[in-house]
């Protein structure tokens, strides 16, 4: 009953508003520098950007204009002062990275500011409240070039959680359980009826039975033991964390002194504990980033896909404890790869875009060795900028993003390899990359780790010319093009344009199997395998004429690719509108599948493999397991932007055989509401709330109607029918529903 409530409310309450009604809606959601919160840090940054979310109780309202006011007194803002910049009243709809452009800034003060906005009608707004920012001294912004780092971060936070159940085992031995794994320690309050004493502290993941820890627990799954020195009487004390060599080595992202070192853990023992303990004196100090839990929320009539969205969602934010995307906990180092599934999840969940942003900047001067990783590179920095709409990174690492494209490996007919010669010293040193150089395909490969241990490549052959590789490149060409325009260099966008459209070519023309009508492994090899046709369905490299095919052979081979693999898997298959195989694939309870995880393995963050025996060194807190963290909210429910910053979005919903959901996108220009109910060959019911300063482009699902009839809000309406959807050029901002039906 409550996902139904949640899904009718939208659909009740879509009255229109007059323009009166706009002019009480002040602007909200400030950000400077991206940050919702900028006086948690400083800015190192003396010409700050500005963005805000117009609102407005009127459809298809747009901002005509706005002023921002800066002041470096509290009392000058609160009187409507701006002593350091006062744009006066600017003609524009722009509501996104605005340059401050005002006195210039000094190191070490704060700055206070806030906006109004003037609406299509030429209504004023009330003034947004007021956010405050701090810049950075000068010793911090020396620091920051010195480490290459342009991007400011919130300092990690701290949150206390009282545990979910508590066994008193025997005399002085309690088994805790928090009810999710998170990073941090723990802290006690307990009452010793003298000194020396000492209380045994165990930590771990892994349940060996329902009350006991799994102090074995095998490849990188955590398990620690503590001594805990009391003191006589009543006293808090907080666990402190013993580091593991690994994971604090010379490449690994550090903790911050202020923090100290961190595990994950969902569960604690104490023995020869001297007090008696409840909830009231024991908690897990848990480490993240700055999360807004209720940012994002999704709902399905469907309880698996609802636990794997809670799963993942959840992920994304426990994973978070460095400041930086890491791979999990048993290296905690920064991956391309990792990263982007990551940056895909927190756009999803929660309007942060700071940490992938720092994340894919520190990558940039901190290669990882696989071929497609640094491919992935200009995909990260296409992400953020489609993202943001902020150009400040991509003009900053534009040269190396070049790089990173790696067309200086290109032979004469565009394909690439990093077997033939031509990866140099001078080419290394371009993409920083301080290591060898070597395709990956899918990880880990077969009997990685041991015999038996079956790999995640299904067979892939390797080969000089290999197929995943030259998709990676093509794709990259691709949005160096898009970056390249987006800087207003034609040049380069031409060229990378005419790169990609050589290397689609040559992998249709080499690498493809007329005969079969699928994609072979590599140049000198016929084996197939389902990489080798997932990446080419992915990225828009098949031929229509060939598409049914590839998603046929694609179907014969289920998940037999790594959590990682599944990112683009479910990609391709949506883009291919395979959505009822798609949705097959999210709601799996197979072993290899998010509801193992869960209802399988135990875990409440998502694995770094489909289970231990897939990659017997795996770890249970992997964020590049959680692919439905963004492709629930990006295809399943359609919400992608089509414009950088969401100026344009798409939206249009894949549900397969799910009868109903809904979703809450964060986004920089506000929250986009979606729910749909579907009946199939019957009727498509979607309901949208789109923010002020947006346009959505919507396709509706025909649902298998021959002839669909159309309404838009109550009122008939002629959309053009393509590829089985209803589509609807600019919708403007607002609430509306669209009704397909007989």
């Amino acid at each position: 009953m409550l996902v139904l409530i949640f899904l009718i409310i939208p659909c009740l309450s879509l009255t229109s508003c007059t323009a009166k009604q706009s002019a009480t809606l002040p602007p909200s959601g400030l950000m400077c520098e991206l940050m919702e919160y900028p006086e948690k840090t400083t800015i190192s940054d003396f010409t700050p950007e500005f963005s805000w979310i117009v609102n407005s109780a009127t459809q298809n309202d747009l901002q005509t204009a706005y002023q921002i006011l800066v002041a470096s007194q509290p009392d000058g803002i609160k009187n409507d002062t701006g002593d350091l910049w006062d744009t006066g009243k600017v003609k524009s709809d722009v509501s996104i990275n605005v340059e401050y452009n005002g006195a210039p800034l000094q190191p070490n003060i704060t700055c206070y500011w806030k906006v109004k906005t003037w609406d299509k009608h030429g209504a004023e707004s009330p003034w947004s409240a007021v956010q405050t920012f701090r810049t950075a001294t000068q010793e911090n912004i020396a620091i920051e070039k010195d480490q290459h780092s342009f991007t400011n971060r919130y300092p990690l936070v701290k949150n206390e959680v009282k545990p979910v159940n508590i066994i008193r085992k025997k005399v002085g031995h309690y088994f805790v359980d928090f009810g999710k794994a998170a990073f941090g320690t723990v802290k006690l309050t307990l009452d010793c009826p003298k000194d020396n004493q000492t209380v045994e502290i165990h930590l771990g993941e892994v349940l060996k039975d329902s009350d006991t820890i799994d102090r074995e627990p095998g490849g990188s799954r955590r398990y620690r033991l503590m001594h805990l020195p009391v003191q006589k009487g009543l006293h808090p004390y907080t666990v402190r964390i013993t580091p593991d060599k690994r994971n604090t080595g010379d490449f690994a992202i550090k903790m911050p002194s202020d923090i100290g070192d961190v595990m994950p853990f969902r569960y604690c023992e104490l023995v020869n504990c001297p007090f008696e303990i409840d909830a009231s004196k024991i908690s897990q100090i848990v480490v993240t980033y700055p999360f807004n839990d209720i940012a994002c929320r999704f709902e399905s009539s469907d309880r698996v896909l609802n636990d794997v969205w809670e799963l993942c969602k959840y992920s994304i934010k426990a994973t978070s404890f460095c400041g930086v995307y890491v791979d999990g906990d048993r290296e905690r180092i920064p991956y391309e790869a990792d990263a982007y599934i990551n940056q895909l999840g927190h756009y999803s969940v929660d309007r942060e875009f700071t940490m992938a942003r720092f994340t894919h900047e520190y990558l940039m001067t901190h290669a990882t060795w696989p071929t497609e990783w640094i491919l992935h590179s200009v995909l990260l920095a296409w992400a953020d900028y489609l993202y943001t709409g902020n150009k400040e990174s991509i003009v900053t690492y534009y040269d190396d993003l070049k790089a990173k494209t790696l067309v200086d490996l290109a032979r004469e007919d565009g394909l690439i390899s990093t077997q033939t010669g031509l990866v140099s010293d001078d080419l290394l040193r371009a993409i920083h990359l301080d290591n060898k150089l070597r395709d990956i395909v899918d990880w880990p490969s077969a009997s990685f780790g041991g015999d038996g241990v079956p790999g995640e490549r299904d067979g892939y052959i390797l080969t000089d010319i290999n197929t995943v590789v030259n998709t990676f490149h093509y794709r990259a060409l691709v949005l160096m093009a898009e970056i390249a325009q987006a800087l207003d260099n034609s040049a380069d966008a031409e060229f990378f344009a005419q790169q990609a459209e050589k290397v689609k070519a040559s992998i249709n023309a080499k690498l493809f199997d007329t005969k079969r009508g699928i994609y072979k492994d590599g140049e000198e090899t016929d084996h197939v395998s389902l990489h080798a046709n997932m990446f080419p369905l992915a990225f828009g490299i098949v031929p229509d004429e060939y598409k049914e095919s590839v998603v046929e052979f694609i179907k014969t081979r289920g998940m037999a690719c790594s959590v990682y693999g599944s990112q683009f898997l479910l990609e391709a298959l949506y883009e291919a509108h395979a959505a009822d195989y798609a949705f097959s694939l999210l709601t799996s309870t197979a072993e290899r599948s998010w509801a193992h995880m869960i209802y399988g393995v135990g875990s409440t963050i998502s694995l770094e493999a489909w289970d231990n025996r897939f990659k017997p060194n795996q770890d249970w807190n992997h964020a590049w397991g959680a692919a439905p963290a963004n492709i629930i909210p990006r295809y399943l429910m359609g919400i992608r932007p089509l414009e950088p910053g969401f100026s344009k979005v798409l939206i249009k919903p894949q549900p397969g055989s799910l009868k109903c959901a809904a979703i809450d996108l964060p986004t920089i220009r506000g929250s986009i509401h979606v729910d749909f109910t579907s009946t199939p060959k019957e009727a498509f019911t979607l309901n949208v709330t789109i923010p002020a300063n947006v346009q959505a482009q919507v396709h509706v699902p025909v649902n298998g109607i021959d002839n669909p009839k159309v309404k838009v809000d109550g009122i008939e309406h002629k959309g053009r029918v393509e590829d089985g959807f209803v589509v609807l050029e600019s919708i403007g901002s607002g609430k509306h529903c669209v009704e397909v039906g007989r």
